[in-house]
This record gives C-alpha cells, structure tokens and sequence, in this order.
C-alpha cells in the first residue's frame, strides 16, 4: 500500500471515547462555519447501521476492523477529491480501528498495510474529547450502535489516547458535566485550529494542549 497523501487538503480529525460528543460537534460546527467544511461520517456507523455483522468473536471483530479502516480512508478521499477548497472535518479517523483490534495497534497496522506514522500523517490536526464515563457519567445517548459499558468506554479511550496524542497537534476536550459547555469549548478549540490552519503559518508550529472547561 502506498503512502497515505494528503493531497494538500486540510484533514482535522474529531476522535475520542465513546459518548464524549464528537459527532455533536461536529455537527454543529458545520452548521456554524458552513461551506468551509465538509463532514467526513464516521465508517463504524454507516457500517453497523447498514447491517455489517458485529460479533465478539476475534476474527469477525478483525474483519469488521479492517473494513471500518478501509471505508473511512476512502470516504476521506473520496470527500478530499469532491471537495478540494474545504476543509474535511472528520468523525473519527483511520487509526481508532488500532484501539479497537484485538491484538494490539502494531498487529492492525502491519494487518491493513500501514503504519502508525503513515496515518497521522494524513490529519493536520487533532481534536480529542474526553468520554463522559471519565466523569461516572452514563455514555447511554440514544445511539443503538453504541453498545460499550462506561468501563470500556474509559479503556478505549486510555488507548485512543496514546495514539493520537503522538500527532503533534492535538487539542484535548476533557470531560464537564455540562454537555452544552462541553460542546462549546469544543467549538471555540475547532474555530482556533481552523483559524491556525487559514494563517500563513499552516500549522508550523506544534501544539498539544488540554482545555479548561470551566465556564
């Protein structure tokens, strides 16, 4: 598999544990900024919603992974060649299938033909949000494809954490107990990235930082 391109486009990638609010905000940051950005859907919904077999059995969870990594490189692609000028706004990105595999992230990169540093390359930035289970709060937010306990939501996010961290800009969203507040400083990070991203200085420097929540 050759080298994932970027093609020039700006890829901000919205990841996290489950019930942490991504896709809200994403969402409502396009409805905020518009034709600027372009929402790139999450592949594990479109997949299990659509019908693709979800078992607990190591092998159909492999399958379900790998599929889920190919769907979502190819709907950014895909995304990336309808939409050149915007800026794609990511539900998820390729490497959360790596927190999910059973045997570990080196086993699924080596398995779909990348690496780690091959696919964080393909994001210029990183927004992260903080599982409502960090706060003992329920993750129940009446997505029937979310089957997660809070204890796994909190493990998936502890590994998701220590992949996507290594981008070298990343923007971490802790956990509030206000979702609406939440979602806010989620917002005001995502307008500060994609005003980074618009300044002459496209992301040169890095930045990796957690946000207050406190309002």
């Amino acid at each position: 598999m050759t080298t994932p391109e970027t093609n020039g486009r700006c890829r901000i990638v919205l990841t996290g544990g489950p019930g942490g609010g991504k896709t809200t905000a994403a969402d409502l940051f396009r409805r905020e900024i518009g034709q600027r950005v372009v929402v790139v859907p999450e592949a594990a919904t479109m997949l299990f919603r659509g019908g693709f077999p979800r078992s607990n059995e190591i092998h159909a969870r492999k399958s379900a992974q790998s599929a889920i990594f190919q769907v979502q490189r190819h709907l950014e692609d895909v995304q990336s060649a309808l939409y050149p000028d915007r800026i794609l706004l990511c539900d998820r990105g390729t490497i959360d299938g790596a927190a999910y595999w059973p045997g570990g992230p080196s086993e699924f990169f080596d398995f779909v033909g990348s690496t780690l540093a091959k696919e964080l390359a393909r994001y210029d930035a990183v927004l992260f949000f903080q599982t409502a289970a960090a706060g003992g709060m329920s993750i129940e937010g009446g997505n029937p494809i979310r089957i997660e306990s809070n204890e796994q939501a909190m493990d998936l996010e502890h590994r998701l954490r220590e992949l996507w961290l290594q981008h070298p800009r990343v923007v971490v969203v802790p956990h509030h107990p206000s979702f609406v507040k939440k979602i806010m400083v989620g917002l005001a990070a995502l307008e500060s990235i994609v005003a980074d991203i618009s300044s002459p200085r496209r992301l040169h420097e890095p930045a990796s930082l957690e946000l207050d929540c406190e309002m």
